[in-house]
């Protein structure tokens, strides 16, 4: 078949490539939680780079697939939720200055067997280094203890990560920034995710109302739900951090399970909304890294994603209200991070026995010496104690405010 001449851009779409950027994005989304889904931004640049292409096979040829490998070694991504955006809807209220009061970091290891969230409270008092607003030259001097979302307003999104890699002792390569309005999107674009309360929620400061059970919920109702805080445990911030950190785990569980990885529509909608809604680093703003960071994310099993909170305790008197590092945890946990060395979390509800009606286990057949199969000894994995969260496996409900 001849191909028709035609004067001017032609574009030509690949399917499969188109697909295959979609489906890669999103696996990371399911990490990195709704808010910090920054590198479903990925289909914003697949998207430039399939409406400037030039066929010149003049049809003859089918374009090659592309050959996409995963990220070699393991990474850092810092995901940041800002509270004041000069986009966002004058329904969250306005502030003074914007504050990075959600920031995320997850870790990938080397091997790519396991992933961990850390969720880092926004009133954890750390230390701030100097730093340079790169857009006013502004320089901010260091500071020896101050909340954490005050690093935003010190020189922008390379201020936060400054600070939390201080804080952590991790180098951080990549990065992502999203606003309230950023959060409604994306939990529109997934369809809802669905969070099993133990109790009835009734939050007139969040505008929560939800009642006790499950509920699925997105849009303003899930980022309502994302910023309670007087609905939910003891209400201080680490009680929120733990419902944010259910529905995270619940978000992951439901892009693998309700077929958005196979539904091209919901990932279209999905990255659509990403990339009008999420600032990237320029080191994370590439088509090739994001799709290599998904496939090396994809394989990860949901009992060996942890998301944990950041160790602290709100019984310092010298910091009323603010969350203190407990920072022999803290440091065994970021040095196991910086050496890949697997961990899990202390148990919470003891082993369940076996029930005294359950049938004991018959052998039916010996096999002989030579066909004896030696168990692979298995390594052993450290619990820390002192760490707070769950894997992504775990389907709890968040607990309504006891007080």
């Amino acid at each position: 078949m001849i191909g028709i001449a035609r004067h001017g851009r032609l574009k030509r779409s690949n399917p499969y490539a188109t697909a295959l950027k979609l489906v890669a994005a999103v696996l990371t989304v399911a990490v990195v939680s709704t808010s910090a889904v920054a590198a479903v931004a990925v289909w914003s640049f697949s998207k430039t780079v399939d409406d400037n292409a030039i066929d010149i096979t003049g049809g003859d040829t089918a374009a090659p697939v592309p050959q996409l490998e995963s990220y070699e070694n393991g990474f850092n991504i810092l995901m940041v939720g800002v509270d004041n955006d000069a986009t966002q809807s004058a329904a969250y209220g306005d502030r003074d200055g914007t504050l990075n009061d959600v920031n995320i970091l997850v870790h990938v290891s080397a091997d790519h067997s396991n992933a961990v969230v850390v969720s880092i409270p926004r009133d954890l008092i750390v230390a701030h280094p100097e730093c340079t607003d790169v857009t006013t030259g502004a320089e901010f001097s260091a500071m020896a203890a101050r909340p954490v979302n005050e690093a935003m307003s010190r020189g922008g999104l390379p201020c936060v990560v400054k600070t939390v890699s201080k804080l952590t002792g991790l180098t951080i390569p990549y990065a992502g920034l999203i606003s309230f309005n950023g959060v409604v999107r994306m939990s529109d674009a997934v369809g809802g995710v669905p969070i099993c309360l133990d109790a009835p929620i009734n939050d007139d400061f969040a505008g929560l109302y939800l009642p006790a059970g499950t509920s699925v919920v997105a849009g303003d109702t899930a980022l309502a739900f994302l910023r309670s805080r007087k609905g939910v445990g003891d209400q201080s911030d680490l009680a929120r951090i733990s419902s944010q950190q259910i529905y995270m785990a619940s978000l992951m569980r439901t892009v693998q399970g309700n077929g958005t990885l196979t539904s091209i529509p919901t990932l279209i909608n999905l990255a659509n909304a990403a990339a009008t809604n999420i600032k990237l680093s320029t080191s994370l703003a590439n088509i090739d890294t994001m799709v290599s960071m998904a496939l090396a994310l994809q394989d990860i099993d949901l009992d060996r994603l942890l998301f944990v909170q950041y160790p602290g305790t709100t019984g310092d008197s010298r910091f009323p209200g603010k969350v203190v590092p407990t920072e022999a945890v803290a440091a065994d946990m970021f040095t196991k991070l910086a050496t890949d060395e697997p961990f899990t979390l202390p148990r919470t509800t003891p082993t369940p026995a076996p029930t005294p009606d359950a049938p004991v286990p018959v052998e039916t057949s010996t096999p002989a010496p030579s066909e004896s199969v030696v168990p692979t000894p298995q390594p052993t994995v450290q619990a820390l104690n002192g760490l707070t969260g769950q894997t992504a496996q775990d389907d709890s409900c968040a607990q309504a405010a006891t007080g």
